[in-house]
């Protein structure tokens, strides 16, 4: 099984992420990551997300069943050396004697605290799925009470851009081959 990420650039409407994540689901997928926010056009949304298959066939198939979805205007896979980045939020059981060597580790991984009470501490970190990985590990033996995270956004490095591509593919009629 190998992880993909894919970056779909939808027409800004009502239940395009539901038919997306319907599709993958009924072909009997898991969506193991998933963010949508908009683009720099009110028109079109951006959903990244990740999914773990067997191999580029599957994969495939999954790709061309969202192309057939008329909402959908571009869809990229994301080499490994995208810019990836997700947002962890945790809480940590944190006394007065441990307190500063959880701002020193969380420090080290360029996060911040957010929040502090008199047995907690809530830190907010920003990343690389690996770095936050990294971070809870370090993290673990101070006591995790709490975490939420964000899916993974992502974008692929160089001046490309998949709106670009969007707008010239719509200027193409579509044909269905």
């Amino acid at each position: 099984m190998k992880s993909y990420t894919l970056s779909v650039l939808v027409e800004n409407k009502p239940g395009v992420l539901a038919r997306i994540a319907g599709l993958i689901a009924r072909r009997g997928y898991n969506i193991e990551s998933l963010a949508v926010g908009p683009t720099e056009s009110e028109e079109t949304s951006r959903i990244t997300l990740t999914v773990v298959v067997e191999d580029d066939l599957v994969l495939e198939q999954i790709t061309k069943q969202l192309n057939k979805l008329l909402e959908v205007l571009k869809i990229v896979e994301l080499e490994e050396n995208a810019v990836k980045r997700e947002l962890m939020l945790i809480k940590l059981r944190a006394d007065p004697a441990t307190r500063s060597q959880i701002i020193e580790v969380v420090q080290l991984f360029r996060g911040k605290t957010v929040d502090v009470h008199n047995d907690s501490l809530t830190v907010e970190a920003t990343g690389s799925p690996e770095k936050l990985a990294a971070l809870m590990q370090m993290l673990q033996p101070y006591g995790v009470r709490e975490v939420v995270q964000s899916g993974l956004v992502a974008l692929a490095r160089g001046s490309k851009s998949l709106t670009d591509r969007a707008r010239l593919d719509k200027a193409r009629p579509r044909t269905n081959s």
